[in-house]
């Protein structure tokens, strides 16, 4: 809902994603804070919020696959593993850091192909059978693999990102780099619902039969949905490598995966803001707890600090609970509502 005397004189204008200049003047306002952050954050604030882009990128993808095209993906760990693991070979054979993470995530996509094949032809839970076996077989493969290939059980060390002879070594640095690809690829991952591609996907998870007689090739739209929130992966896979400089297997879990799901149900999964809201909220949350679970051991209880460690996933996933019985639509929805009232305000809504 608009506010009152808000009016289009064009198709264009009303398909717009900023509506009203307030819209518009709060997104740049929200993005000069953001860029500003770093003349105010100290090295673990910024460290937090580098991580809290990089899962972003790869809840986006999970946006494209579960929320878009409704099929269930429990393997977003591994493929962003998969972009860091290429991500690291490129960076081997001196591949710029700019080439290489647009490879690794193409590399990514190419093998979500492999999977993308046979889940798109099952449903429900076997479909959500059939990504648990990718993030299972994906360490696997790994450790088969000989070492010097993609590192085995050693893991591999990733040469730093450099622009010319300017490198990217400090936290501010890696802030930056972050945020701008973030905000490159929330342009794609909001605009892709208006796309021919983006509204096939939505027919597909709405009713794929209607979809195939009307003409659509259902199988091809599926896979080429794990294709491009794979791509996603893979860019959030290349920036882990370089953020951390070091890529081991054991750092793509499915308990990673589970969280990426978690995020995306706890914002909203059918909405890219919803990504945006669950990866924020689940991030603070998490690093609140641990905040306080740090103080409590540095002031002498010990105890309390691994407990509150300890109970830090299990909070988490209270929550995910929470909104899935209470606000099931996600924390975009309340969003909504509530920029609905404050819009009708105050005018009563009936």
């Amino acid at each position: 809902m608009l506010p009152t005397g808000v009016h289009f004189e064009s198709y264009g204008g009303e398909a717009r994603l900023l509506k009203t200049m307030r819209s518009r003047v709060w997104l740049g306002g929200l993005l000069i804070a953001l860029f500003c952050v770093p003349l105010v954050a100290g090295p673990y604030f910024l460290g937090v919020m580098t991580y809290m882009y990089i899962s972003l990128m790869a809840v986006y993808g999970l946006y494209v696959t579960v929320g878009m095209a409704g099929q269930i993906n429990i393997a977003q760990s591994a493929f962003v593993g998969v972009g860091a693991l290429m991500t690291a070979k490129l960076s081997e054979f001196g591949v710029p850091f700019w080439a290489a993470i647009p490879l690794a995530a193409l590399a990514t996509g190419m093998v979500s192909i492999v999977f993308a094949l046979p889940a798109a032809r099952v449903k429900g839970f076997y479909l959500a059978l059939t990504t648990l076996a990718a993030q299972i077989m994906f360490p696997t493969i790994i450790f088969a693999l000989p070492s010097d290939w993609l590192g085995g059980l050693v893991g591999m060390s990733v040469t730093g990102a450099t622009i010319g002879s300017f490198s990217l070594s400090s936290p501010v640095d890696f802030y930056l780099l972050t945020l701008v690809i973030v905000l490159g690829l929330s342009v794609v991952a909001f605009n892709l619902r208006r796309t021919r591609f983006g509204r096939a996907l939505i027919a597909v998870r709405d009713n794929d039969v209607v979809a195939e007689v009307m003409g659509m090739n259902v199988l091809k739209i599926k896979a080429l949905a794990f294709f491009t929130g794979s791509l996603f992966a893979g860019v959030a896979g290349g920036c882990t490598a370089y953020f951390f400089q070091f890529v081991t297997v054991e750092s793509f879990t499915l308990f990673a995966s589970v969280w990426y799901l978690g995020m995306l149900i706890v914002g909203g999964t059918h909405s890219a803001l919803g990504a945006i809201l669950g990866v924020v909220f689940i991030t603070f949350i998490q690093e609140g707890l641990h905040e306080v679970a740090t103080i409590a051991m540095q002031s002498g209880s010990s105890s309390s600090g691994g407990a509150i460690f300890a109970l830090t996933s299990i909070v988490l996933g209270g929550l995910i609970l929470l909104a899935l019985i209470f606000e099931p639509r996600g924390l975009a929805h309340r969003w909504s509502v509530l920029q609905t009232t404050f819009q009708l305000w105050p005018f009563p809504r009936n």
